[in-house]
């Protein structure tokens, strides 16, 4: 995994600002792999239920504010779903089957 201690810090941090306890969150993609370089953070996100449109929407925003603060500008992709519910895109199953949990907000 290609993130330090410090970036799943503040990831962790800027999830606990930002979402539900019961929120998990997941890197997922070029950065799982170790012998790659550069890349963007994609992260999953799956909350314990279903958000609201405009709930979703600012929570995302504040989020990636909050991750931007603390982590500087960096290319970072988010998705956010609810939890155990079936999405059938193609992005969200490679997340869910890849993905490697950094965090659970308490």
């Amino acid at each position: 995994m290609r993130l330090n201690q410090r970036e799943i810090a503040c990831i962790e941090q800027a999830a606990r600002e930002s979402f539900v306890p019961c929120t998990r969150v997941s890197l997922f993609g070029s950065r799982l792999d170790d012998a790659r370089r550069g890349g963007d953070i994609d992260l999953l996100i799956e909350t314990p239920t279903a958000l609201a449109p405009d709930d979703l929407v600012a929570r995302r925003q504040r989020f990636i504010s909050r991750l931007y603060r603390l982590l500087g500008e960096q290319r970072i992709d988010v998705l956010i779903v609810p939890s155990g519910c079936p999405d059938d895109r193609p992005v969200v199953r490679a997340a869910r089957r890849q993905g490697c949990q950094l965090t659970e907000v308490k």
